[in-house]
């Protein structure tokens, strides 16, 4: 598996989220942001993005990690941090 930098990492979070939720919302989404209320995203919208960011990055996402994936700082600590 890769390693990725934080700004890879933002990258393809961002992009996977633009397609599943593209909007003004996604332009100002802060780091800490909740995704699922700030996005509006449901549960099917949510394993849409982990499905998307799982094949561009190469890294299984688990269920376990689901509870860390809140905000965008979630997402790049997993995909940049490895863990």
């Amino acid at each position: 598996m890769t390693t990725l930098t934080d700004d890879d990492a933002r990258a393809i979070v961002l992009d996977a989220l633009r397609a599943v939720a593209p909007g003004p919302e996604l332009d100002a989404l802060g780091p800490h942001d909740d995704l699922r209320d700030t996005l509006g995203l449901d549960s099917l919208d949510f394993l849409a993005v982990v499905r998307r960011v799982s094949e561009r990055s190469g890294r299984r996402i688990e269920e376990d990690d689901y509870g860390r994936l809140g905000d965008l700082e979630g997402w790049v600590a997993l995909l940049a941090g490895g863990g």
